[in-house]
């Protein structure tokens, strides 16, 4: 009797990473990454059904589909919830896989005092884009203009964020840059920032300032983020990796659009060689940058809404 052979097991940590690279190896000549869009400011991701916002590392692979595909909305679902929601999935499209957690309860080891039992495990889903489905009429929203001035509340709900954070800020030179040692961000004058086709010189300041910030969350007496022997001489592109994150969530969340930075390709060369050796460094990374840009905008509470933490939905 012929026996079939079990389906092979999809490895979501190499296909969500392999999403990202090649949204960066699109185009050889000017490498982006997928959160920094020309077209349209970036938003977070959001279902269509529950209206929640995806978390962690579902944003990134989110982000990657609908700058693969030109995709102009952020709203998401399943098929199920689509038909729900009375619209259909055109026949033929594509879905792209996300991932979210169940919760199980176990025997705790009784050598382990730190073991309460409980157990997670990661389960594979596939969404649809709003863009990809009939009958679904979007609800208003507001969106902002790429390169015009920043709306009042969105500046208000930055500033807020950086003076709750009281972190140590010096402006001067040339060079932004967080100092671990002295445990202070340096940053160019403000007046220094100019606009460019997809941001304002105000937003192309903050997206600057809040990717520092984050690389500041990581402090000792903060969240003593630190990556050990598994990252080894990679352990920079990673915090770097997190700190992009961080900054990509913040701006999305605050209504900010991301300025690309002049450091940007060297970047993109250590990210995009971190990334294929390692399948999983985009997943640490967008946990520990949900870490650091909830911390941040828990510091500033209730002024911003907390960026959903490093579970999927």
């Amino acid at each position: 009797m012929r026996t079939s052979s079990p389906p092979a097991r999809r490895d979501l940590h190499a296909e969500i990473t392999t999403q990202l690279i090649a949204a960066i190896e699109a185009d050889p000549g000017n490498p982006v990454l997928p959160w920094r869009r020309a077209e349209a400011p970036m938003t977070l991701p959001t279902n269509a059904r529950t209206t929640k916002p995806y978390n962690g590392v579902n944003i990134i692979s989110l982000w990657c589909a609908a700058f693969a595909a030109g995709y102009t909305t952020s709203s998401w679902a399943s098929y199920r919830q689509w038909l729900d929601l009375g619209a259909q999935v055109r026949k033929g499209e594509k879905g792209t896989p996300i991932i979210f957690y169940r919760d199980y309860d176990v025997e705790p080891d009784p050598e382990n005092a730190d073991d309460d039992g409980r157990r997670r495990v990661a389960r594979l889903s596939i969404v649809f884009n709003a863009d990809q489905v009939e009958g679904y009429v979007l609800p208003e929203t507001v969106q902002l203009a790429c390169g015009k001035d920043m709306p009042v509340p969105a500046v208000s709900q930055v500033a807020s964020l950086i003076a709750s954070s009281k972190a140590e800020i010096h402006h001067g030179g040339d060079e932004a840059y967080y100092d671990r040692r002295a445990d202070r961000i340096v940053m160019p004058d403000q007046q220094s920032f100019v606009g460019t086709p997809t941001s304002s010189p105000l937003e192309s300041y903050y997206s600057v300032l809040l990717h520092e910030l984050a690389h500041w969350t990581g402090a000792p007496a903060r969240l003593n983020r630190r990556f050990g022997e598994r990252f080894g001489d990679d352990a920079y592109a990673a915090e770097e990796l997190v700190a992009e994150i961080a900054s990509a969530f913040l701006c999305a969340e605050l209504q900010v659009t991301q300025s690309p930075r002049p450091d940007h390709a060297a970047y993109l060369a250590h990210w995009l060689k971190l990334l294929k050796s390692d399948n999983r460094a985009l997943f640490t990374a967008a946990a520990r940058a949900s870490e650091a840009a909830t911390y941040l905008t828990g510091l500033a509470a209730p002024f911003s809404v907390p960026i959903p933490s490093p579970a999927a939905s």
